[in-house]
């Protein structure tokens, strides 16, 4: 689940919030809101509420998610400059890369077996 999808069954100025709050627009040409009009958009007077749920055990959830997310990204990044280095024959890079190797190719077995089962699930549906 992305933080999109997990967002979605949030209420709707919550959700605004959390957006504004992590700069999670999907348009990013637009220039972030400050809070005053942020505040303007929701209709509220101040972020006291909002200050509030962020004590909640849904929005440490909503973080942690959004955090798996950001691992991933980076994780993409290291991968990118470890795979450089080790081409260039670096070899403390070439064994993580190979460490790294194995680990990836075991997610990616599980991510098949899991695709599969939603796969599975999807046709026993009746329309």
């Amino acid at each position: 689940m992305n933080i999109y999808e997990a967002l979605r069954g949030v209420p709707n100025k919550k959700r605004l919030y959390f957006q504004w709050k992590f700069n999670l627009n999907f348009d990013q040409t637009k220039k972030p809101k400050n809070e005053s009009d942020f505040l303007k958009m929701v209709g509220n007077s101040t972020l006291n509420g909002f200050i509030a749920w962020e004590k909640s055990e849904e929005y440490r959830n909503l973080v942690a998610i959004l955090l798996n997310t950001r691992f991933d990204t980076d994780l993409e990044e290291i991968y990118d400059s470890l795979s450089v280095k080790a081409k260039d024959g670096d070899e403390k890079s070439i064994k993580l890369l190979l460490q790294i190797g194995k680990e990836i190719k075991g997610f990616a077995k599980e991510a098949v077996i899991g695709l599969n089962q939603q796969d599975d699930e999807e046709d026993e549906l009746e329309i």
